[in-house]
């Protein structure tokens, strides 16, 4: 195809974002017009699922169109290999612009020492040299993929050297709420060298919240980092766009913990207006046992309320964190907004494919939880997606049809004509536009370092959807979830042990096993047959 005919892509991707937490999909008090006119031009997804439930995973398998236990990044402390093809390496490959604005977590941006360690060698026993301690040889050490710590942008000219994972042009942000990191610490002091004493929490403002992770910030909305995104995108539009065609990836920190949102968007939703969630009400709930852990861990006192792993919480508490999640939405919403009309100034929105997604959900109170886990509940491994081409035709306004984070890749290279690479696991979903399902299921991955509160597990649950269930086993636990999701939605009602439902089970845990030879790597491909 000539590069002349290639369509432009523009992807918008949000972090701790949940699909019923957006306006284009019926929430009865957010609104996000932008978003929304994204959606009026597309189609939404109501059925869009991770890859994995947390971000490093995902966003990998979002690259690579590959699962997390092939692409090599099954939990967050995993740099995602350089060798690994992107699909945005193809697209550089094949003529295109390629740029990333905003939060890449594809390598660590913490100093945390991992918690998973190779054990000390026994008593006479000979310790491999390093390059031999692990079954596969790797560089992970290197340098190169340390250009998301702190460590890295204490340098006064740091830069994320490019191409970096097939993006030609980089501004980062490295993490969240209002200490964000990366490039943004530069435009921060372009713009008012003061404004640095108004980061973080010991410099916020007071408020009544209760719910954990929640601070003012003192940062005004227009030197908050989304703004800045926002700005550097439209700006690139602008000024740096070319006339090769384009993709543009705009990847906001936001909504995420810490509760921040800044100025405005503080209070411009009031936790009353959010019911408690369900599980609140419910008299006829067993939580199964992960959950009830959880809950426990609470309520003794024994919970890390500063961490990133889930937390039993109140109602109340819920009803907080989803008025300060919707402040972030909003904020976000109207950086889109400006991104947006930079597009149209362009000239080149009848030539740009939209896409609006996130990396993952937030529990916000569902089952009495907040925050991510090896909880595998629709409020965290379900999350919007909005697809709007504009040379598309009549296609439908929402559709039913499943797919995953990582069948974006693949369906951005269908659209532009490009052939993906051998062992991409991925599936276009373009044939779903036109009413095929692409898919029959979707298979998700979690694990994590930290062991799952009441056991000494570190946790690996494989969960399997399909048009009705949901089907999730967990490692070294014998625990096991099957959801009806058509008459349970709210996954309340854990079928695993029913014998009514034996038959469903076993369906769908053979359908499991086969899902799991099917994701079995096949490259390298053969170099002879013998």
């Amino acid at each position: 195809m000539p590069k002349s005919s290639r369509p432009n892509f523009l992807l918008f991707i949000t972090d701790q974002h949940r699909a019923d937490f957006l306006g284009c999909y019926g929430h009865p008090v957010l609104r996000t017009p932008h978003i929304d006119s994204i959606a009026a031009r597309g189609t939404a997804f109501d059925r869009f699922y991770v890859a994995s439930p947390v971000c490093m995973p995902n966003r990998s398998s979002l690259m690579t169109g590959r699962m997390p236990s092939v692409h090599g990044v099954r939990s967050n402390g995993i740099p995602l290999s350089m060798n690994a093809v992107t699909f945005v390496d193809l697209l550089r490959d094949a003529g295109y612009d390629t740029a990333l604005i905003g939060k890449s977590h594809l390598q660590n941006f913490t100093s945390w020492a991992p918690i998973i360690k190779r054990p000390p060698p026994r008593e006479g026993f000979h310790e491999p040299s390093r390059g031999l301690t692990q079954a596969l040889r790797h560089d992970l050490a290197d340098a190169k993929y340390e250009q998301e710590t702190p460590e890295y942008w204490n340098a006064k000219d740091a830069r994320v050297r490019t191409p970096f994972y097939g993006f030609d042009h980089v501004t980062l942000v490295r993490a969240h709420g209002d200490e964000p990191g990366g490039d943004y610490d530069r435009w921060l002091e372009e713009r008012d060298p003061k404004a640095k004493n108004l980061l973080g929490p010991n410099n916020s403002l007071p408020h009544s919240y209760t719910v954990p992770q929640a601070y003012r910030t003192a940062i005004p909305e227009e030197l908050y980092a989304t703004a800045f995104l926002g700005d550097r995108a439209s700006h690139w539009l602008d000024e740096e766009a070319g006339d090769e065609p384009f993709f543009l990836m705009v990847s906001f920190p936001d909504p995420h913990h810490p509760f921040n949102p800044p100025g405005k968007y503080w209070d411009m939703y009031k936790p009353e207006q959010f019911p408690a969630p369900e599980a609140f009400s419910r008299n006829d709930w067993t939580p199964p046992a992960l959950v009830a852990n959880i809950i426990k861990e609470r309520e003794t006192g024994k919970a890390n309320l500063t961490g990133m792993n889930t937390i039993g919480v109140s109602a109340r508490e819920s009803q907080e964190a989803r008025a300060l999640t919707c402040g972030m939405i909003a904020c976000v919403d109207d950086a889109i907004g400006r991104v947006l009309a930079a597009l149209d100034r362009s000239g080149k929105r009848g030539d740009t494919v939209v896409i609006f997604t996130s990396d993952h959900g937030d529990h916000l109170g569902d089952h009495r939880l907040m925050l991510k886990g090896a909880e595998q509940y629709q409020s965290i491994v379900r999350v919007p997606f909005i697809w709007a081409d504009p040379q598309a035709g009549q296609k439908p306004k929402r559709t039913e049809a499943l797919a995953s984070t990582m069948d974006i890749g693949a369906t951005v290279l269908e659209r532009a004509k490009i052939e993906p690479s051998s062992g991409m696991q991925a599936k276009s979903f373009m044939s779903a536009l036109d009413g095929k399902a692409a898919r029959d299921s979707v298979f998700i991955q979690y694990d994590h370092q930290h062991a799952s509160p009441g056991t000494d597990v570190p946790p690996r649950v494989h969960s399997l959807i399909d048009e009705r269930y949901r089907l999730s086993v967990f490692q070294g636990t014998g625990w096991g979830e099957l959801y009806d999701l058509k008459n349970d939605p709210g996954e309340f009602d854990n079928l695993w042990n029913d014998s009514a439902h034996a038959a469903a089970r076993a369906r769908m845990t053979e359908k499991l096993l086969l899902t799991e030879l099917e994701h079995i790597d096949r490259v390298p491909l053969p170099t002879r047959r013998a």
